[in-house]
């Protein structure tokens, strides 16, 4: 058992000691991709959903100096066809690259490193190996002396290039040779997981590493049930520690897949359990640090778009121009593309749009607007707070204006009466919002829908505030309507003061000349 070569199993033993959650059945896909074209597989996951445990997981299976038998039993790859054939039959080449930065003058040294290590762990397994310094060279003679081939796990495989993006060129040249599905290194390996943050570096419009299959954030296909916790396994996960179900799904949920439409950030699920907390555990890594830098970024559009994501919004995205680093952005969608990966976003693939997936984040992209320095941003947040003051306080004329202003501002003509169109004009006039309230949409209230309630958080004496905007209608009809369908039953359970908000204007005038009128009335409970 070494370091690099042959680690054991020791590392996913210390992961069964925990609240597992049973995602064995990600080793039948690799199973299954053994002795094919597709044996090279990159899987790319934000930081804290799970790529290490994967790693861990797969170590402790193929590793042959280890017998896994009793870790594996019961769980869901023991019932495969595959789970025999392959368990702890291969030498295991691990490489966790953030553990090797210290060893390689911070990634500067990191092709010799690699090849100097793992060199003398496999010539001190297979002496026979030895006689050639060429590194793929020795590889091959020790397969042949160990008489089955190699299984390679590298995680955060991007950090190299995340952390020092002058070693690009030559590791990503490194791992080129080292993975050709082709000639002589094809017989080097029976497969290969690579995991990271960031799928494979493109080199123009292709990816450099081009033999592995990807499976992103963006398209995670056949790997979707593993990129987080499903419904059903949160599910299970709050019955058996007696946690609010309810609260998890508003916190952490909102990644969504075609193969499967609810994904929970695992890191986080876990911490709220053994916490008895629910809070932004985000706050523990860098990535928070990463937000505010990339948001402030000065590119066509990304002001507003931020503004639109925290108000609720969902916008679109072009993902297919992004390089798959951290430094060559092209414009706005560049930008949303890469908060994809990180996880600060939700895609939807069908739709083509991003939002920001729960409060967790929604938290994040709060703490980031208001410490970046941008003049347009620190505007929308000044506005923003401001018609939230007018707004609790009664001041009609003010928040008729700023509605009007938005309105203006923020909607093309051709979609200026639109519904949806309407809704956005709402959030993104209160988009600061989630430093009081809890947004709440389409919700079924008396005879209909309210469109957008905000519920004061626990805690908060602000007044819960029902939204109400029409057209070519009165003010005061907006109220009516929102009486006259009891929207305040939405609100049910719910003590404080409840404030009513009608707004309307005329959709005929000219632009420009659509003057807003606004309405507030305190909503009277019946006794």
């Amino acid at each position: 058992m070494g370091t690099y070569l042959n680690p054991g199993n020791g590392g996913f033993e210390e992961v069964l000691r925990s609240d597992y959650v049973d995602k064995t059945g990600l080793i039948r896909l690799v199973n299954h991709s053994i002795g094919t074209l597709s044996k090279l597989t990159c899987v790319s996951r934000p930081r804290r959903f799970g790529k290490s445990t994967a790693a861990k997981m797969l170590c402790a299976y193929y590793d042959k100096t280890c017998d896994s038998s009793a870790l594996f039993a019961g769980l869901e790859i023991s019932g495969d066809a595959s789970y025999e054939k392959h368990r702890n039959k291969y030498d295991v080449i691990y490489l966790d690259m953030t553990g090797i930065k210290p060893y390689t003058k911070d990634f500067t040294e990191v092709v010799p490193y690699i090849c100097r290590v793992i060199t003398r762990e496999v010539l001190d397994a297979y002496p026979e190996a030895g006689g050639s310094e060429e590194f793929t060279t020795t590889l091959l003679r020790a397969s042949k002396a160990a008489g089955n081939q190699f299984v390679m796990i590298i995680d955060e495989w991007d950090a190299p290039i995340r952390e020092r993006p002058e070693v690009e060129k030559e590791y990503l040249g490194f791992l080129r040779a080292l993975f050709k599905n082709s000639g002589a290194t094809a017989q080097l390996f029976a497969a290969a997981y690579i995991t990271g943050i960031l799928p494979v570096k493109k080199d123009g419009s292709q990816s450099a590493i081009s033999d592995f299959r990807e499976y992103s954030m963006i398209r995670p296909r056949k790997f979707a049930p593993y990129v987080g916790f499903t419904e059903r396994e949160v599910r299970e996960l709050c019955e058996k520690n007696d946690v609010d179900f309810a609260k998890m799904k508003q916190w952490y949920d909102g990644y969504t897949f075609r193969e499967i439409p609810s994904v929970y950030n695992p890191n986080s699920v876990i911490q709220a359990i053994e916490n008895k907390d629910f809070d932004s555990y985000w706050t523990e890594t860098s990535a928070a640090e990463g937000l505010m830098e990339y948001i402030s970024k000065g590119y066509a559009g990304l002001t507003r778009t931020v503004a639109e994501l925290i108000g609720g919004v969902e916008v679109k995205v072009n993902p297919q121009g992004f390089a798959n680093d951290l430094v060559t952005f092209k414009g706005r969608d560049d930008v949303l593309t890469l908060l994809i990966h990180l996880g600060y976003l939700a895609y939807d693939a069908d739709s083509g749009t991003v939002r920001i997936p729960n409060e967790e984040i929604r938290m994040e992209f709060q703490r980031s607007v208001r410490t970046v320095e941008h003049g347009e941003t620190i505007q929308r947040l000044r506005e923003s707070d401001q018609i939230i003051f007018d707004t609790i306080h009664g001041k009609e004329e003010a928040v008729a204006a700023q509605i009007e202003k938005v309105h203006s501002e923020e909607t093309s003509p051709l979609h200026y009466n639109r519904e949806d169109s309407l809704r956005s004009v709402i959030k993104l006039a209160y988009y600061t919002y989630r430093d009081y309230y809890l947004q709440l949409e389409e919700i079924p209230a008396g005879d209909g829908y309210a469109d957008i309630l905000y519920l004061p958080k626990r805690g908060s004496d602000y007044p819960a505030l029902v939204v109400e905007l029409k057209w070519n209608e009165s003010a005061e009809t907006a109220i009516n309507q929102i009486l006259a369908r009891n929207y305040p039953e939405a609100l049910k359970g719910y003590g404080g003061e409840i404030l009513l908000v009608g707004i309307s204007y005329d959709r005929n005038a000219p632009a420009g000349k659509r003057k807003h009128a606004c309405r507030i009335q305190k909503f009277m409970k019946k006794s």
